[in-house]
């Protein structure tokens, strides 16, 4: 049985709730990442913050980047895994919820993040598909429910 922290990412970098907009999509930037975990002053994952809630949420409302916060930007509860998760798990839960990257949790806290491309290659020719057919079924990149 493979699990969430066998695959993922390891020393996720989280952005600060209270760090502005303009610093998530600059750490974006230099990190090569479409998103990142939103932490709070607790180093607890308070939501997560992507290249298109920068878009959609702050640019297109006219709302100044340099002015927003990241904790803005999060909405609801982040769907996670656990470390100890098996990948069957993480597939049925991102393809349930129609999300590209989630967060590992271990202990309370971030300890990683996992993508559909560190999946991909614990999956069947089938269950990437399933996978990736779930996910462009969805109107959004959503991480959060």
């Amino acid at each position: 049985m493979t699990t969430a922290a066998e695959i993922m990412h390891r020393g996720a970098e989280c952005v600060g709730e209270n760090e502005t907009v303009m610093a998530a999509a600059h750490k974006m930037r230099d990190l090569g990442v479409g998103s990142l975990p939103i932490c709070g002053e607790d180093d607890r994952l308070h939501g997560i913050i992507t290249d298109r809630d920068i878009v959609v949420k702050c640019l297109a409302e006219d709302m100044d980047p340099n002015e927003c916060r990241a904790g803005e930007m999060a909405e609801g509860t982040p769907f996670c895994a656990g470390a100890d998760d098996d990948v069957d798990q993480i597939l049925t839960r991102m393809m349930r919820h129609k999300i590209k990257r989630m967060p590992v949790i271990d202990n309370h806290r971030l300890v990683g993040m996992i993508s559909e491309s560190d999946l991909a290659p614990n999956l069947s020719e089938e269950q990437i598909a399933r996978l990736i057919g779930s996910i462009k079924s969805g109107e959004a990149d959503l991480v959060t429910g």
